[in-house]
């Protein structure tokens, strides 16, 4: 990944990691037509704007009965009983708005379950594995891996983490690549993207993190890595701190 604007200081035991993926893992046979764009924070967690970003999605108000803070929105389920399709998801939309509010929420509080409904389904991932036992996977490792990387996000964050304000998620679509059935153990094609930004702002700072993976079911992107698809060591990765958006992708991995 090209350099970012600056880098923020760890704390103590935190692994910081770029988003760099496995090489061979690419797979793409075709090219999206739509350029990169990014989806804004709910008018609830954001109040201020970028004028260089696209247009803000709808905005998102909590469910009622939910907790003021976090901010969480209401997602989608995903139905078992449906299949994947070619269609390439938008980098901008209300489900995915609502997606990243929620992901966004459990950075903030650290309860890594808040953000599930931004995480990969469970009944896609049954039929994407071609493995042995792919909820096993899902649930000892993916998930595993989800929490550990939004608790050390939280711990980026430290005490400033109840004043940090989500403002856009830049998802870098036009690098987007269709993976083809039979690459890195998946029985079933979809798109993947890498290196999207979470861009936040605290204490009169905007900042940003990366998220290292996203895949699609039925139009929809969703996380599968969010600090790290390789890792070196065991505990929670931040993917490429820094000051300001930082740079998205590179292009690659699956």
């Amino acid at each position: 990944m090209s350099a970012m604007n600056a880098r923020l200081a760890a704390p103590a035991g935190l692994l910081l990691l770029g988003a760099s993926l496995a090489a061979g893992c690419g797979g793409g046979t075709g090219a999206p037509a739509r350029a990169g764009g990014s989806v804004r924070a709910p008018a609830a967690t954001a109040s201020a704007r970028s004028t260089a970003s696209p247009s803000p999605s709808p905005s998102l108000s909590p469910s009622p009965g939910r907790p003021s803070w976090p901010v969480v929105a209401p997602v989608p389920p995903v139905s078992p009983a449906l299949h994947q399709t070619r269609a390439l998801p938008a980098a901008r939309g209300r489900v995915l708005s609502a997606e990243m509010t929620d992901l966004w929420a459990a950075v903030v509080s650290g309860r890594p379950d808040l953000g599930l409904p931004a995480f990969f389904p469970l009944a896609a991932y049954k039929q994407v594995k071609a493995i042995a036992d792919p909820a096993a996977d899902w649930h000892t490792r993916l998930v595993g891996e989800f929490s550990l990387d939004v608790m050390a996000a939280h711990d980026l964050l430290g005490r400033g983490a109840r004043r940090a304000v989500l403002l856009r998620v830049i998802v870098p679509e036009a690098q987007a690549s269709w993976i083809v059935p039979g690459v890195c153990a998946n029985g079933v094609g979809y798109w993947h993207v890498a290196g999207a930004r979470v861009v936040y702002r605290v204490g009169g700072q905007e900042r940003s993190i990366g998220i290292a993976s996203l895949i699609s079911w039925r139009g929809r992107w969703y996380v599968v890595h969010f600090g790290a698809v390789i890792r070196t060591a065991g505990g929670g990765v931040v993917d490429q701190p820094a000051i300001g958006p930082g740079t998205t992708g590179p292009p690659g991995g699956c």
